[in-house]
C-alpha cells in the first residue's frame, strides 16, 4: 500500500547493520558495565530515540537540507562535536578518587535520564546519521509510491525498533558479564574514563566530517 519494495531484504540488511559493532555499541556496553542492565537499556533507548529524530527529519525533508546545504551541515556538525567533546572532557578530567566507595558513588550518581539524553543527543546531533538514513531508506521505497514520506517513516521505525531490541540484548549480556566488575571502585573509575575517551573520539571524528 505504501509502495515499499523488498521489505524482507530491508529487514535483513538492517539487522546486519545493527549487529555490526560501532560507537553506539561501545557506549551501550560501557553504560551497562557501569550502571547495570538499566543503564544499558537507557543508553539503547536513547540511541534509538536519536535515530528517530533523523527518521522523521528525513520524512520532512530536513535530512535533504543537510545534504544540500553545507552551512546547515556544518552548523549541526560543530554543535554535535562540541557537545560530545564537552561530555567526554568532563569525564576524563574528573579527579581520581582514592577510595573505591567514592568512585562507585560517582557511577551511581549518573541518572538513567542523563544516560538516555546522552545517547539520544549523540545520534540526533550527528549529520552522518541523517545522511545514512537519507541514502539507505529510499532504496526500498518505490518511485511511484502514493506516500513516500509515510513509507520512509515506516521503514525507519522498523530499522530503529529492530536495532533497539538488539541493543537491549547487548546491554543485558554486558551487564550480566560485568556484575563483579561493578563492585570495584577503581575499575569503575577506568570505565568512566573510557566512556569519556569515547565521547571525545566521537566529537573529533564528527568535527572532521565532510559534507558530500
Amino acid at each position: 500500500m505504501l509502495g515499499i519494495d523488498g521489505l524482507w531484504l530491508f529487514i535483513i540488511s538492517g539487522l546486519l547493520l545493527n549487529i555490526t559493532p560501532g560507537p553506539d555499541t561501545a557506549y551501550i556496553v560501557g553504560r551497562s558495565v557501569q550502571l547495570g542492565w538499566r543503564g544499558g537499556v537507557a543508553a539503547a533507548v536513547g540511541v534509538g530515540a536519536g535515530c528517530l529524530v533523523h527518521v522523521f527529519g528525513g520524512a520532512a525533508g530536513l535530512s535533504a537540507l543537510l545534504a544540500a546545504s553545507s552551512g546547515a551541515f556544518t552548523l549541526v556538525k560543530w554543535a554535535g562535536a562540541a557537545y560530545l567533546c564537552f561530555i567526554g572532557a568532563r569525564m576524563l578530567l574528573s579527579r581520581p578518587q582514592a577510595q573505591a566507595r567514592k568512585a562507585l558513588a560517582q557511577s551511581a550518581a549518573v541518572s538513567l535520564r542523563q544516560v538516555f539524553l546522552q545517547g539520544a543527543l549523540t545520534n540526533a546531533l550527528n549529520p552522518k546519521v541523517a545522511l545514512f538514513f537519507l541514502a539507505f531508506l529510499p532504496q526500498f521505497v518505490s518511485s511511484d509510491s502514493p506516500n513516500r514520506a509515510a513509507a520512509f517513516v515506516v521503514l525507519g521505525l522498523i530499522f530503529v525498533v529492530n536495532g533497539t531490541l538488539w541493543c537491549v540484548g547487548v546491554a543485558a549480556f554486558a551487564a550480566t558479564a560485568a556484575g563483579r566488575l561493578r563492585q570495584s571502585g577503581s575499575a569503575m573509575l577506568w570505565v568512566n574514563r573510557a566512556l569519556g575517551g569515547l565521547f571525545v573520539y566521537l566529537g573529533v571524528r564528527m568535527a572532521m566530517l565532510q559534507a558530500r
